[in-house]
Order: structure tokens, then C-alpha cells, then sequence
């Protein structure tokens, strides 16, 4: 608002304010709400003609005390009356708009620093109006304050910021984030995010989807991929997203902020790398051809997460033609695990040579593993193919599927017994008669196990899949693995098919 002159007085008082057309609006209305702008309209003599809502909150005074009134009268201390009549008449006279600060009387008296613009306003009938947007300075300020800070947070930010609208393209970026990608900001704006990083996946996307419609930010997303940064090596970023809002709820768009895990990347890749050698060169390559047995075995570690777990199979030749059949799974993952792995692998070794009953074995093993401080399952089964039986005990682990040569398959119903781990919970041994052509499918529960879906039913789809006796084992372990697992698994999987086979003497 501009300097003020008292007009002459007549008969018609206030003169008519111009025509304006409403607008109904829900909600706050962003910055102009922050700043809480006031809107003041004087006609030609100073007397003021509208008075909006937030010139009450900003000077004090009602509508019905305001309409009508001189504002200079009003809102001017009397020694800076005269300047302001200045500024007004300037106004007024078509000398352009006022900008500036100046000091207002509030109706508690005491005196506020306003920041004004004044513009001078013609109707449909040629009346001259002024237009007089406040905002309290010291709130000005603030947003002042806050922007620079922002806007300087984001310059100089190490982490790459970027926002994209609704459409996914890039509204602003910061320097960072040119860094990262390779390309200056300039070629950002407008474009779609495929167009400045067509080798990005498409869970990028669909992430960035995602939070524009739920409004749940998705932090630290592990992503590799390259950039025209550097086109010839593959990158890792932590990349968070997070829905961009106005105060009134409507959806802008989407902001990311993107840290180079690069270096950490390639250092948790070589210590996985490392724990997978060691847990790989404490497993049987290739299993051992036993009398009156078949055996295939596979170990898949875990898709998605940098680790890999204790799980575990053996193949052990036992006297009188025996073979002892091993899989286990230590909770935990990494270089521990896969160490512990191999010390209870060597344990189980040195106890099978004794000939134990299957429930002996894992007696012993449950006080091995107390010393090593940690929770294992296992499943130990000796076959005798002179006998074509089998003899299996439990130590919390799932059971194993028998799956008949003439095509039924089950679940064999044992005794779980507990984990091992110092328990001290006792272990029972069952006998099984198999017949030529039956099978014994031993596994982890990463193979079976998921975050939402029963075990139960799990269980079942891996009777259904095992669907062929037939097939060969090494086929029938590939189909398991490739049917029963997902890349987001977050489990490794052991798994160990044996089927009896004819021993000499035998009929085929």
C-alpha cells in the first residue's frame, strides 16, 4: 500500500468498488498463506473500499471498521503522513507501483514494518483504484531466510537432489546431481527421466510411481546401473524418493536424493565374494557315487542381499556301503556363518565315521554347536542299500518329501525334534523302507519359505512340482530352483535329491 490521501467528502462517501468476480477456494493456498498477504483497495480519495480477511489479521482492524475510512487516518502515524501522501499521489497519477517497507500503526498501537507493493487499478466505468498487497516484514524475512538457506543446502549438497513433477520430468536438479549423472542441468529440465538415464532400470520408475501415489516416502533403494557419467563401469547409488506436496495438499511431483555407494558396493561384493568361496570350498563339488544310491545336489545363495547364509549339504560314505545324507542351515549370514558352516560340517563328518544311529549324531552335534554360540537345523539320514532302508532324525528342520517311482509324493511325518544349539531336547530316529526308483528330497527353508505366503501352502506347491519321477535329478533340483525361487528371495537354499538304485545282485 502506497501513501494515502484524505479525500474531499460528498455525499456519496465511498465511492463504488470496482466489479470483481469470486473465487471459491478449499484449503490453504500456499505461499501467499505462508506470508499471509493482505489485499487493500483505496479508491481515487484514499478511502478504502476492500478489506480482505488477512488486512484484519496483519493491521488489527475489522472490515466494518475499515470500509470507508481514510487509511492514511487509519494506518499512518502522523509524522509520516506527508510522505506518504507523496507516494500516493504518485501512484495515482500513473508514476508506476510503490515497493518498499514502511512502518504502520496497528490498532493496539503499537507500529509494525510492512512490506507494501501499491499499483494503481482502472474499472469498467474509468475510475482509478490502488491496490495496496502487505506482508509483516519480519515474516518476509523468515522466508527470505529459509529459501537462501534451501536454495544454498541444495548448491552445496554432496548428496544429488533432484525434482521431478507428476509427468516425471525433471523440474530442477543440483550440482551434485549433474555430477552423478553426467549431464549439465540445463539438459535435465523438461525432459523425461528415460531421456536423461535411459540405462536405468525400470523399478526406478515405477518406484518414483509408487510414492506419487501412496505419498510413502522409499528410502536408501540399492540400485546399479551406469550413467553418461561413466557409460563404461557399472555404479551403486542409495536413491530415496520422497512425494513433493503444496500446503493444500495438491501432489507436485516427486524429489530424489541419490548418494555414489560405489566404493562400499565393491567392498561388500568382494567380501561376498569371499564368504562364497569359503562356504563353496567347504561343499562337496561334485557327490560322491555311492552303491545303490543317485544323488544331485545344489546350493543358491540368497538374490537379494549382499550375503550369504550358513546352509549346507553332505554326501558321506559310511562302512558296509552305507551313505550318510546332510543338510543344515546356520542361522545368520556372512563370513560367520559360512565359517560356522564348515566347522559343524567337519563335526558332523567326524561323528558319522562313528556309525552312529541318526539321533546319536545329532545329540552330539546339538552340544557342538552350543560351544560355537549359535542356532542351527539339520536333517541327518543314513541309507543302507542292502537293506533299502533308511534311518532319519530331525533337529528342527523341515521335513523331507518322499516322492515314490510310481508317482505320490509326501511329506514325511517326523519327529521335528528342536535345533541344535544346546537344548538338550532329545532326538528320535525313524526307519523308512524305500523301494528302486524312490526318492528322498532334502532342502533348506529358503526354498520353501517366503514373506507372505503360508508355509503351508508353500509346502504345497513343492509336492506339486515334483510332479515327475522320471525326470533326472539334476533336472528335477533345476525345476525346484527355478520354480520355487524368486530374485527378491532373501534366503540361500541347499538342496539334496537321492533316489535308490539297483545294487549288485539286485533285479533292475
Amino acid at each position: 500500500m502506497g501513501a494515502i490521501e484524505p479525500s474531499r467528502d460528498g455525499p456519496d462517501g465511498a465511492g463504488a468498488a470496482p466489479s470483481t468476480p469470486g473465487a471459491a477456494t478449499s484449503g490453504p493456498g500456499g505461499l501467499l498463506d505462508v506470508l499471509s498477504v493482505a489485499a487493500v483497495l483505496l479508491d481515487a480519495e484514499g478511502k478504502i473500499d476492500l478489506w480482505s480477511p488477512q488486512a484484519e489479521d496483519l493491521f488489527g482492524y475489522t472490515a466494518e471498521e475499515a470500509l470507508g475510512a481514510f487509511a492514511g487516518h487509519l494506518l499512518v502515524h502522523e509524522g509520516d503522513l506527508p510522505d506518504v501522501l507523496g507516494m500516493f499521489s504518485q501512484v495515482m497519477e500513473g508514476g508506476g507501483s510503490w515497493v518498499g517497507v514502511f512502518p504502520v500503526r496497528h490498532k493496539d498501537g503499537s507500529t509494525r514494518m510492512v512490506e507494501f507493493r501499491n499499483m494503481r487499478l482502472l474499472d469498467s466505468q474509468q475510475e482509478y483504484y490502488a491496490l495496496g498487497l502487505a506482508a509483516d516484514q519480519a515474516t518476509v524475512r523468515q522466508v527470505e531466510r529459509d529459501l537462501a538457506l534451501s536454495a544454498r543446502l541444495v548448491a552445496q549438497s554432496p548428496v544429488g537432489l533432484g525434482v521431478l513433477d507428476t509427468d516425471l520430468r525433471y523440474v530442477s536438479v543440483n550440482p551434485a546431481e549433474e555430477r552423478l549423472n553426467g549431464v549439465p542441468a540445463a539438459e535435465h529440465i523438461g525432459r523425461h527421466v528415460h531421456e536423461v538415464l535411459p540405462a536405468v532400470g525400470a523399478s526406478f520408475e515405477a518406484a518414483m510411481r509408487e510414492v506419487l501415489a501412496t505419498g510413502i516416502p522409499i528410502v536408501d533403494q540399492y540400485t546399479v546401473g551406469r550413467t553418461p557419467a561413466d557409460p563404461d563401469h557399472d555404479h551403486a547409488w542409495s536413491i530415496s524418493f520422497y512425494r513433493l506436496e503444496a500446503p493444500n495438499g495438491t501432489v507436485l511431483g516427486v524429489a530424489t536424493s541419490s548418494v555414489d555407494v560405489t566404493e562400499r558396493h565393491r567392498a561388500v561384493e568382494e567380501q561376498r565374494h569371499t564368504a562364497l568361496t569359503l562356504q563353496r570350498s567347504l561343499l562337496p563339488h561334485t557327490p560322491p557315487r555311492r552303491p545303490g544310491l543317485e544323488v544331485a545336489t545344489r546350493y543358491r545363495p540368497a538374490q537379494a542381499t549382499m550375503e550369504i547364509g550358513g546352509d549346507w549339504f553332505d554326501v558321506i560314505p559310511l562302512s558296509g556301503d552305507k551313505t550318510a545324507l546332510v543338510v543344515g542351515d546356520v542361522m545368520g549370514s556372512g563370513v560367520a556363518a559360512a565359517a560356522t558352516m564348515g566347522q559343524l560340517r567337519t563335526a558332523t563328518r567326524t561323528l558319522a565315521d562313528l556309525d552312529l544311529d541318526p539321533a546319536q549324531v545329532l545329540h552330539h552335534l546339538d552340544h557342538v554347536t552350543e560351544g560355537l554360540e549359535t542356532i542351527a537345523t539339520c536333517v541327518y539320514a543314513v541309507y543302507d542299500p542292502h537293506t533299502a532302508q533308511c534311518h532319519l532324525a530331525l533337529a528342527g528342520h523341515l521335513p523331507p518329501v518322499l516322492l515314490h517311482q510310481d508317482g505320490k509324493r509326501e511329506l514325511l511325518d517326523l519327529p521335528t525334534g528342536a535345533p541344535l544349539g544346546g537344548c538338550g531336547v532329545a532326538f528320535h530316529t525313524v526307519g523308512l523302507a524305500l523301494e528302486v526308483g524312490d526318492q528322498l528330497v532334502f532342502y533348506t527353508d529358503g526354498l520353501v519359505e517366503t514373506r507372505d505366503e503360508p508355509i503351508d501352502t508353500r509346502l504345497e506347491v513343492l509336492l506339486d512340482v515334483l510332479d515327475d519321477p522320471s525326470r533326472s535329478l539334476d533336472e528335477t533340483c533345476d525345476l525346484l530352483l527355478d520354480t520355487m525361487r524368486h530374485p527378491g528371495d532373501h534366503d540361500d537354499v541347499a538342496l539334496l535329491i537321492a533316489r535308490a538304485t539297483p545294487t549288485a545282485g539286485q533285479a533292475d
